[in-house]
């Protein structure tokens, strides 16, 4: 596509919930027009009335819900679709995790830009213009990964937003050395945020005050895996929030997980609320993945497992939803599409489904540092069309029939036909 081709588009006939049929002109990446249907531009002489080719200045978008395009915000691209060949036989998170060490060796830089490309292809057919990965970066692997997807994400821009983040190894005490070292690689590299994991160290509180010092010194923010356990005893979240609060840090934070919070008496669990709001710390919710992995011991009355979300927005505190792992050893399943951890917010996570969709979109902009989008003049023109009567079809149904638009340019499109007998067929 020319730059000339991408500088303007008019979408026609689209859906909007709230706002009922539009039209939307959009030009320089941005929405500066939505108003009644015809009142816009009209369609050019030849113009294809359907979703025409990609270099097509208008699309009619009758029949389709028209929403701001989703933002994943905490996914593992270099693990990604290693399921079929990665197996984890506990199905359990320590067996995830002793699958994916044992498989580094496979894991070299061919394999994983092959993955990772395929997995961003699918992220983008199914609407995604923003993604956040967590890159292993770790004894065992090195930086090797983080250096892939820093690569990736120069070649894809304009295309989709990648954000690496830096997943370390144990980083306290003098047996973090080799892990700090490999972070502070990674980010000379070009990580975008650091990422730890300080529930599973033995010196918690010595990891977090690593993590923080080491993100403060690199100017980048900080996303790290918290409390991804339903033991209630586990209370890094709370820690962490105190610890930003006490430091001053002010790079952005992000605690994905916390899926422990959910299992602290209520008193408890209302007091950390509060205070990861006053610590400006945003949360991710992970339903696929944590329904996956937790809850595999008890044989009845089994909690589920994912955060508190209802008293953390009661606190203020802004809760996106996230994928997770995309068909791998911590989760053999996932279609890489916003629409699916929508439908996991609202079937297990009691979400209406407004909510749940802009815990995809807005919520994960929001937690990942991103300018807001939204149908209305002004809004950067990221966009995801699908083919839907309403967002409850949109989101519940899932239709591959979908156009995706990046700052106003079309970067991918799906199209659907279903043959039926005679006897389905439409009269």
């Amino acid at each position: 596509m020319t730059s000339d081709q991408a500088s303007s588009l008019t979408l026609r006939n689209a859906f909007v919930p709230g706002l009922g049929r539009r039209d939307i002109d959009i030009a320089a990446g941005r929405i500066v027009r939505v108003g009644e249907p015809g009142s816009m531009h009209t369609a050019a002489p030849g113009v294809d009335p359907d979703p025409g080719p990609l270099s097509a200045q208008q699309l009619d978008l009758d029949g389709y819900v028209l929403l701001p395009a989703p933002a994943e915000p905490h996914a593992h691209l270099d693990k990604a679709l290693l399921g079929a060949r990665v197996r984890n036989e506990s199905e359990d998170l320590d067996g995830a995790i002793t699958a994916i060490i044992a498989a580094y060796g496979s894991m070299d830089a061919v394999d994983t830009e092959r993955r990772a490309r395929e997995a961003i292809r699918q992220a983008v057919a199914h609407g995604y213009t923003a993604v956040r990965t967590h890159i292993d970066c770790r004894e065992g692997i090195g930086a090797r990964s983080v250096k892939v997807l820093v690569e990736l994400r120069e070649q894809l821009r304009g295309v989709i937003d990648l954000q690496v983040v830096a997943l370390a190894g144990p980083v306290a005490g003098t047996e973090g050395a080799v892990s700090r070292a490999l972070l502070d690689e990674s980010l000379r590299a070009g990580a975008d945020l650091v990422g730890g994991v300080p529930t599973l160290e033995s010196d918690s509180e010595g990891s977090l005050r690593e993590l923080l010092a080491i993100a403060a010194g690199s100017g980048v923010g900080l996303d790290l895996h918290v409390d991804e356990t339903l033991d209630p005893g586990a209370r890094v979240l709370r820690l962490l929030a105190e610890r930003v609060i006490e430091t001053g840090f002010s790079g952005g934070v992000t605690a994905s997980h916390c899926v422990s919070l959910s299992e602290q008496p209520l008193p408890d669990i209302r007091e950390t609320a509060a205070r990861v709001a006053e610590a400006g710390i945003g949360v991710v919710a992970l339903p696929q993945t944590n329904l996956y992995l937790q809850g595999r011991g008890p044989e009845a009355s089994v909690p589920r497992g994912i955060t508190a979300i209802s008293l953390l927005d009661e606190a203020g505190v802004v809760v996106a939803g996230g994928g997770d792992n995309w068909r791998d050893p911590f989760n053999p399943m996932g279609r890489i599409d916003p629409m699916e951890t929508a439908s996991l917010l609202v079937a297990a996570g009691h979400r209406r489904v407004a909510d749940a969709y802009a815990r995809v979109s807005t919520s994960a902009r929001s937690v990942m540092g991103l300018e807001p989008v939204a149908v209305e003049a002004g809004s950067e023109a990221s966009l995801l069309a699908i083919r839907a009567e309403n967002l409850e079809e949109a989101v519940g149904r899932a239709s591959e029939d979908r156009v995706v638009i990046s700052r106003g340019r079309v970067v991918a499109r799906t199209r659907v036909q279903t043959e039926f007998a005679p006897e389905v067929s439409a009269r």
